[in-house]
């Protein structure tokens, strides 16, 4: 378990490094504890291996003042459990279901009994800035729409494969648009008084 926690950490901390999530913005994170295991999605659920993953996750995500949201297996239609103030903040309507290890999963169950005050959300209405897929659940319908692949050097949490995503916005107009600070400073020169 705590390879397990230290994987999970190592991932976290290389994700932050690359897409560095401020305060206020949203991390999801979905996973399954029998791939960590290596077995097949649902087969073996663990809140021992949920715990170690929790607890190596959480805590750079926590200090950044990331809210984080914990999806559930498919069972529950992959709702997420959020803190109750992640839910108000994002405008998320609470449901009414409690994951457990067989119906929501391991990783949510663990997420509900280490959150302050947590709930039960139907959907992150792809409002997430980024997030991590700990053995293919499918996290991407919670990603906001432009999601860019994060390739970390962590390929694998225990035996599960290890996916991350973070979004950008989206770029809109067209030939003469441009996307970049630098660009647009480049092209004010053209309209800034010559010297004499």
């Amino acid at each position: 378990m705590e390879g397990i926690r230290r994987a999970a950490q190592r991932a976290v901390e290389e994700f932050l490094q690359a897409f560095p999530m401020g305060p206020g913005s949203l991390f999801v994170l979905g996973g399954s504890t029998s791939e960590v295991l290596g077995e097949r999605v649902g087969t073996r659920p663990s809140l021992e291996a949920a715990h170690a993953l929790l607890e190596g996750l959480l805590p750079p995500l926590l200090e950044r003042g990331v809210h984080v949201a914990v999806q559930a297996c498919e069972h529950l239609n992959r709702a997420l459990v959020v803190e109750r103030e992640t839910a108000r903040a994002f405008g998320l309507e609470e449901v009414a279901v409690f994951p457990h290890p067989k119906a929501g999963g391991a990783l949510a169950t663990a997420a509900f009994l280490r959150f302050r005050d947590p709930v039960m959300v139907e959907s992150l209405k792809a409002q997430a800035h980024g997030g991590m897929d700990i053995g293919g659940v499918l996290i991407g319908m919670h990603l906001r729409p432009v999601a860019v692949p994060l390739r970390l050097s962590v390929r694998k949490i225990g035996e599960a494969v290890l996916l991350a995503a973070k979004t950008r916005p989206k770029l809109v107009g067209g030939a003469r648009a441009v996307y970049t600070r630098e660009e647009m400073l480049k092209k004010l020169e053209e309209f800034l008084p010559k010297p004499p």
